[in-house]
C-alpha cells in the first residue's frame, strides 16, 4: 500500500511562495502519475497540477504562471512551487497518486493565505 505525506504547507501573506512536498513510500514511485489536488471549504476538490510517469506537467489554468510541478524519481518525491498566492488560493492541499490499477490519497496539508 502507498503511503504520500505532505509538508510545507501554512500560513502565508498574499504575493508570497510557499513549497509544498509529497513523499511517496510502498511501492515503485516510477510507476505512478502524480498530481496535486486541493480544497477550499464549501467547495469541490479540484486538480491544481499534475505530472506524468514520463515528466509531462499539466497546470490548471487559475494557477498557470504562478505555480509549477515537479518530481524527484530517486527521492520519491513530488513538488508543488507556489508563488504570487492569492487568497482564493486558500485550501487544504492533497498529494494523489495513480496507476492503471490503484490510486491514492495524502492526508492533506493547509495552506492559508491571508495578510
Amino acid at each position: 500500500q502507498v503511503q504520500l505525506v505532505e509538508s510545507g504547507g501554512g500560513l502565508v501573506q498574499p504575493g508570497g511562495s510557499l513549497r509544498l512536498s509529497c513523499a511517496a513510500s510502498g511501492d515503485v514511485f516510477s510507476y505512478y502519475n502524480m498530481a496535486w489536488h486541493r480544497q477550499a471549504p464549501g467547495k469541490q476538490r479540484e486538480l491544481v497540477a499534475g505530472i506524468s510517469t514520463g515528466g509531462s506537467t499539466n497546470i490548471v489554468g487559475s494557477v498557470k504562471g504562478r505555480f509549477t510541478i515537479s518530481r524527484d524519481n530517486a527521492k520519491n518525491t513530488v513538488i508543488l512551487e507556489m508563488s504570487s498566492l492569492k487568497p482564493e488560493d486558500t485550501a487544504v492541499y492533497y498529494c494523489y497518486a495513480r496507476r492503471t490499477t490503484k490510486a491514492y490519497w495524502g492526508q492533506g496539508t493547509q495552506v492559508t493565505v491571508s495578510s
